[in-house]
């Protein structure tokens, strides 16, 4: 087993900045085009219990990704995340965790949780080599520096099906910390460029998606993603996020912010983002 004491940045300088005080620049920037403040931070834990983030780029869906991260500021900034994300590259187990060291970002250091070891079981697997490249949830470690100190546990998904997204979530509803899925929505590429017509369409499969959410039905979530060929990357993260926070007592679901890349520059491929909260 490789097991690794430090984790460098892999998406520093490609999905964010690299450098410490244009990457503080940029995160200050994505509050301002969103939410529209940089927002006090209040201490101790609030009523969110789990949120639905964005990963590409901070120029694309950095200021989406703001609306959650105001939310949880504005809530209360726990010191606990469990962030969890898809696995876009294919390496190492079907569900992955890492339970040692620290994760390093322009902004320094964040050590993992020492509690991660306790959810390695199960589906769930021991497996450094499976975060190695993925950028899903090292994109929203920044954005919670900026906000305070934590710590974190971090889970990567390559099977996304129903029942690998109950028995984690089932997992990690034992942990008392906020539960963050990483996910983007419809990855469209047009032969073309899109007309608005092309556009509502991406809108519309979303919507689809997104009401699932909001409604807080993980196995609806899925089968409504695989029945309409919802192209959203990281639905197994998401499903396993509303399993946990269901067994929690969550009861409300808000919609902070939908975009997609096409808003900032238009073109022939389209990706949709999605800010959610859930109490």
């Amino acid at each position: 087993m490789i097991i690794f004491m430090e984790r460098k940045a892999v998406a520093a300088g490609s999905f964010y900045e690299k450098n410490k005080e244009e990457l503080i620049n940029e995160i200050k920037e994505c509050f301002l085009k969103g939410p529209g403040e940089i927002p006090e931070v209040k201490e101790g834990r609030g009523k969110i219990k789990g949120v639905v983030v964005p990963h590409a780029g901070y120029i694309y869906s950095g200021y989406v990704a703001a609306h959650v991260y105001h939310a949880i500021a504005k809530d209360g900034f726990p010191d606990r995340f469990i962030i969890m994300g898809p696995n876009h590259y294919g390496y190492g187990s079907p569900v992955a965790i890492s339970t040692h060291g620290s994760w390093l970002t322009p902004l320094g250091k964040v050590f993992i949780d020492e509690n991660a070891k306790k959810l390695a079981k199960g589906i769930i697997c021991e497996d450094e080599i499976a975060h190695t490249y993925e950028h899903s949830i090292e994109v929203q470690i920044p954005f919670l520096q900026f906000l305070g100190e934590f710590k974190f546990i971090p889970i990567c998904f390559a099977m996304q099906d129903y029942e690998t997204a109950r028995e984690v979530g089932e997992i990690i509803s034992e942990e008392d910390a906020l539960i963050i899925a990483s996910s983007d929505f419809s990855h469209v590429s047009f032969s073309r460029f899109p007309s608005r017509e092309d556009i509502e369409e991406v809108r519309k499969m979303d919507r689809i998606a997104i009401d699932e959410i909001l409604r807080i039905d993980a196995k609806r979530l899925v089968e409504k993603v695989e029945e309409n060929d919802i192209t959203m990357c990281g639905y197994g993260a998401v499903a396993a996020m509303l399993e946990a926070v269901k067994r929690r007592g969550a009861k409300n679901a808000k919609l902070l912010k939908y975009a997609t890349s096409y808003d900032v520059e238009p073109g022939t491929y389209c990706v949709g983002y999605s800010a959610i909260v859930i109490e």
